[in-house]
Order: C-alpha cells, then sequence, then structure tokens
C-alpha cells in the first residue's frame, strides 16, 4: 500500500493555501499519496480532534501548517505508534503565550485580535493575511493570492478555531507521541515567532527542529518546492520507502 502524507491547513485560511505544497510534493514523489484536508467546520473546539482523527486516513504521516501544526501534534500523539511521523510548518507546541511559554503571540496582542475579529470579522482577517505574507519576498502579491482564496466562514467556526489557538498546548502530546517529529519555523515569522525554534529544542523528547532565514509564515506558500524537499528529506530520512523521485 502506498504511504500517505496528510496536511492540514491553518486558521481561516483552508486548503487551497497548501495546494502548491501538494503539487510540488506529489511532482517530486510520486508513489505518495498526498492529501489536503480541511480543518473541521463545526462550532465547538473540542470536537475538531475527534472529526480529523474520524477522516485522516489510519496509518498517514501527518502534517501540518500554523493550527493544523497543532492539530498534527495532537493527533499524533492520539494516534500513537498508527502515526508514523508528524511534521510542524510555522507551528509551537502553544500560540498564545503564557508564563511558562512566553516564546508565542503576546497574551494581550492575541486576545485584541479575537476581539477585533468579534467585532469587525472581514477587516481582521484582511489584517490576519498581512501577517501571514510579512516577511515573505512578495508579500502583497501572497496577501492577494491568500485573500482571494480564503474560504467563508461562519463566525462560529472563526471562533472555534481561535479558542483552540488559544487553549491548546502541545507539550504533552509531545511527550506522549512515540514517532519521528519534524518541526520547522520562519526567521521572519509574524505570527510564531521565531524563538520558539530554540524554546521547543530545549523541550525533552526528540524532534528535529529548523529555523529556516529569509523566508515568513506564509513559507509553504511562497517557497513550496524547498519545504516539499524537506519533507521528503524527512520521510526518507525516518526510514520510510526509498520512493522515486521525478
Amino acid at each position: 500500500m502506498a504511504e500517505t502524507l496528510v496536511l492540514l491547513p491553518g486558521w481561516a485560511l483552508g486548503p487551497a493555501a497548501l495546494a502548491p505544497l501538494a503539487d510540488a510534493l506529489r511532482a517530486a514523489a510520486p508513489s505518495l499519496v498526498v492529501q489536503v484536508v480541511a480543518l473541521p467546520d463545526g462550532p465547538a473546539p473540542q470536537a475538531w480532534l475527534d472529526r480529523l482523527d474520524a477522516v485522516v486516513p489510519a496509518g498517514a504521516w501527518l502534517a501540518g501548517w500554523s493550527l493544523g501544526g497543532m492539530l498534527a501534534l495532537h493527533l499524533a500523539a492520539r494516534r500513537g505508534a498508527d502515526c508514523p511521523g508528524m511534521i510542524g510548518i510555522a507551528s509551537a507546541p502553544c500560540f498564545r503565550a503564557r508564563a511558562d511559554w512566553p516564546a508565542a503571540m503576546p497574551a494581550a496582542t492575541f486576545d485584541a485580535f479575537r476581539s477585533a475579529c468579534q467585532e469587525d470579522a472581514p477587516a481582521t482577517l484582511r489584517r490576519f493575511v498581512s501577517l501571514v505574507a510579512q516577511g515573505a519576498a512578495d508579500p502583497r502579491g501572497i496577501s492577494r493570492r491568500l485573500q482571494a482564496e480564503r474560504p467563508d466562514l461562519p463566525m462560529a467556526v472563526l471562533n472555534a478555531g481561535l479558542a483552540l489557538l488559544a487553549d491548546l498546548d502541545g507539550r504533552e502530546a509531545l511527550q506522549r507521541y512515540p514517532g519521528p517529529r519534524l518541526h520547522l519555523f520562519a526567521e521572519d515569522d509574524a505570527l510564531v515567532p521565531a524563538a520558539a525554534a530554540e524554546a521547543l529544542a530545549g523541550l525533552p523528547g526528540g524532534g528535529t527542529v529548523r529555523c529556516v532565514p529569509g523566508v515568513g509564515h506564509a513559507w509553504p506558500l511562497e517557497c513550496p518546492t524547498e519545504v516539499a524537499d524537506s519533507l521528503l528529506a524527512f520521510l526518507d530520512e525516518a526510514g520510510k520507502g526509498d520512493r522515486p523521485h521525478a
């Protein structure tokens, strides 16, 4: 049976944002089954992981961008040995800073963003897209593309995702998951600070951590071939198949 790699997108952006990465992976590794799975659209954040567990194929490698990476980590910990490996892209154990994890978005900044989303979601989402594009070589082009492809999500779904970003803490999941992990960070990320890479590398439990210079949060969209190469090298190094490259 062919190996499967499932990609989970970030908050409010939808599967289209990861389509370039999926295409690059398929071109480089034709024998690998690559699926982009949309995040759940229910209003209850506690149900999102259950829903993903139901739709993501058993035995799949898991890779996620931003919130998708946080969910991939928790799903990997839930599945244990049935998940051969997980990859986080611009994704830290905690998105909102807390006393014992300061390497994240400041709590006041996150809370202000969350309040602004309730008051004027369209304007706040435009600002969010601009932050995602910050650090890219062509931030305006990336921002326009993300804005054009962004799904029109109900407020309840946006709120559920924000609740997960506020509350999820993946440090315990890191300890429970027994498989190989790769964590890729962007040095010029305006949403997940590069300091999170050093903080994550200092946690027990192994895993490979890299911080890539010259790129921002939109790295998977801006440089899909580079990201695909990193993901495929990780899969190969973890001993999961000598897949032919095109």
